[in-house]
């Protein structure tokens, strides 16, 4: 058993290695954030949601509603919070809704 556990983090090192390689970690962060988004936020948010993108640790989500966008500009720290708990320190450190 131990061996296996040793070939998973080998893969997963390896597949980390391929997507800095190739600069694709933060589109595949940002791929992980759109399947996750309606957990997160609830279905009213992920409805209103048009785009999802991270570039730089600024993740910038488009909201089709500008009183929706409203509100979740006031309550960024909320939901950065939320978005470290589910990915992370670091992963993001900005949210933008546009």
């Amino acid at each position: 058993m131990d061996n296996q556990r040793k070939k998973i983090k080998n893969i997963k090192g390896a597949f980390q290695d391929m997507l800095q390689n190739y600069n694709l970690d933060s589109r595949y962060t940002a791929t992980i954030i759109q399947k996750s988004w309606e957990k997160l936020m609830g279905k009213p948010i992920a409805t209103r949601t048009s785009k999802i993108s991270l570039h730089n640790k600024k993740l910038k989500v488009t909201i089709t509603s500008a009183p929706l966008k409203n509100e979740l500009n006031m309550s960024k720290s909320k939901i950065l919070e939320l978005l470290e708990k589910e990915f992370g320190k670091g992963v993001i450190e900005e949210v933008v809704f546009i």
